[in-house]
C-alpha cells in the first residue's frame, strides 16, 4: 500500500476527532459560553449541517481542479473552521464556525476516496479505501478520549486549537506524499460528474448508506441509556465502552476493507445481516455487563465493516465521474445519523424501552438489505456479458456511465 494513504488517514483522523469531540465538551462549552446544554447541542447538528451542504457543493465546485490541489484546499478550510471555533467570541460565531468545520469533511472523504483507489491494483481498491477510513475509526479510540481530556484540564478552545495542528500536519503530508501526477490529473468537469449521478445504481447504493447506517445510530445515539439503564453500567464507565465500540469499528473496517476486495456485494450483504443480527439481539445482550460490553464491540464491527464496500459502490456505480458520488455518499452517512437518531427517539418516546433504539436499527438494517437486494436485481438485468460481479473500471463517456 501507497505511503501517501498516510496522509489521507492523518486528514481523516483529525476530522473524526473534531466531529465526535464536541459531545464529549457539551458541558464546558455550555458552561462558559453561558448557554444551556441542549443550547449547546446545536454545535453538533450544525457541523453536521455542514457536512451535508459542503460534501456535494464543494465536489461540484471543485470538479475541474486537480483532486490533490482539492484535498489540500479542503484541509485547510478544515484548520480554518477550527482555529475559528477556538477563538469564536460567543455561541453563535461558534456556531458557524462548526458549520464551516463541517464543510471540508464530506468533500474530502469523497475525493480522498477517489484519489487512494487510483494509486492501488484494482484487487485492492477496497483496502486503500478503509485505510483511508482508518483514521476516522482510530479517532474514536485515540483522538476523542485524548482531545476530551485536553479539554476538560486546559479548555475547550485548546481542544479546537490541538485539532488544527493535526489539520497542519494533514496538509504537510498532503504536499509532501500525494504522487504528483494527481497535482496534474485531467480535470473530469461538473457536466460528466452530475451525468454519473443521474444513474438509478447510484441512488440505491446511495439509499444502502442511509437505511445501513440508519440503523447504527439509531441505537448508538442512545447507548449511553442502554448502558446505564439496561446493563447496569455506573455513567463514568461508558467513555470506555465507547472506546471499545471504536476499537470495533476499527476491526471491522480493516476486516471490511479485506473481504470486499475478493467479493464486493458479498461483504456489504453480510455486513448488513450481521447488523441485523446483533442489533435484534441487543435486549438480550444488554441484560449483564459482559454481554452489554461485547454488544457495543459487536455493533462497531458489523457497522463498519460495511463502510469502504458501500463507499467503493457508490464510486464504482458513478465511475464516469466518481468524485461527486463519492462526497455524496458522505451526505448520505450524515443523513443516516440524523435519521437514525430521530428514529431511535421515536421508539424511545413510544415507551417501548431503554434498548427499542436498537430494535428499530434492526428494522433499519433489514430496510438496507431490501434495498441492497433491488440494487443487485437492477444490476443483474443490465449486466454487460461476460461481468459476474461489480469490478472498478473507468468509464470515458456520460453515455456509458448511465448504463451502470
Amino acid at each position: 500500500m501507497p505511503l501517501a494513504l498516510l496522509a489521507l488517514a492523518v486528514g481523516a483522523f483529525g476530522i473524526g476527532t473534531t466531529e465526535f469531540v464536541i459531545m464529549g465538551l457539551l458541558p464546558e462549552v455550555a458552561d462558559d459560553l453561558h448557554v444551556s446544554i441542549p443550547t449547546a447541542g446545536h454545535l453538533v447538528s450544525a457541523y453536521a449541517l455542514g457536512v451535508v451542504i459542503g460534501a456535494p457543493l464543494l465536489a461540484a465546485v471543485t470538479s475541474r481542479m486537480s483532486r490533490r490541489t482539492v484535498l489540500i484546499g479542503l484541509m485547510a478550510l478544515f484548520v480554518a473552521g477550527n482555529v475559528l471555533s477556538a477563538f469564536a467570541a460567543n455561541y453563535d460565531y461558534l456556531l458557524a464556525a462548526r458549520f464551516l468545520s463541517g464543510l471540508p469533511h464530506g468533500a474530502f472523504f469523497g475525493v480522498g476516496a477517489v484519489v487512494a483507489t487510483t494509486m492501488v491494483a484494482p484487487e485492492r481498491k477496497a483496502r486503500s479505501v478503509s485505510l483511508m477510513f482508518l483514521g476516522l475509526t482510530v479517532a474514536n479510540v485515540v483522538g476523542v478520549p485524548a482531545a476530551t481530556l485536553m479539554g476538560q484540564h486546559l479548555g475547550w478552545r485548546a481542544t479546537f486549537l490541538g485539532v488544527s495542528v493535526i489539520g497542519v500536519a494533514a496538509i504537510a503530508s498532503l504536499a509532501l506524499l500525494i504522487p504528483h501526477d494527481h497535482a496534474h490529473a485531467p480535470a473530469v468537469g461538473l457536466r460528466r460528474e452530475l451525468a454519473a449521478l443521474r444513474s438509478v445504481p447510484v441512488w440505491l447504493a446511495l439509499g444502502t448508506t442511509v437505511a445501513g447506517f440508519g440503523a447504527l445510530f439509531s441505537a448508538y445515539s442512545y447507548i449511553t441509556p442502554m448502558l446505564t439503564d439496561a446493563a447496569g453500567f455506573a455513567e463514568g464507565s461508558v467513555t470506555l465502552l465507547l472506546a471499545l465500540f471504536g476499537v470495533g469499528a476499527t476491526a471491522g473496517n480493516l476486516v471490511g476493507g479485506r473481504l470486499a476486495d475478493h467479493s464486493l456485494r458479498g461483504t456489504l450483504f453480510g455486513g448488513l445481516t450481521s447488523l441485523a443480527a446483533v442489533l435484534a439481539l441487543f435486549p438480550l445482550l444488554m441484560t449483564t455487563e459482559w454481554t452489554a460490553a461485547l454488544a457495543v464491540v459487536l455493533l462497531g464491527m458489523a457497522a463498519f465493516v460495511t463502510g469502504s464496500p458501500l463507499q467503493l459502490m457508490v464510486m464504482e456505480k458513478a465511475s464516469a465521474g466518481p468524485s461527486l458520488a463519492s462526497s455524496a455518499n458522505q451526505a448520505a452517512f450524515n443523513l443516516a445519523n440524523a435519521g437514525g437518531a430521530w428514529i431511535g427517539g421515536l421508539a424511545l418516546a413510544a415507551g417501548f424501552g431503554a434498548t427499542s433504539p436498537a430494535v428499530a436499527g434492526a428494522v433499519l438494517a433489514v430496510l438496507g438489505l431490501g434495498v441492497a437486494a433491488t440494487a443487485a436485481m437492477v444490476d443483474r438485468r443490465r449486466a454487460v456479458p461476460g461481468r459476474e460481479r461489480v469490478v472498478a473500471t473507468h468509464v470515458p463517456h456520460e453515455a456509458e456511465a448511465l448504463q451502470h
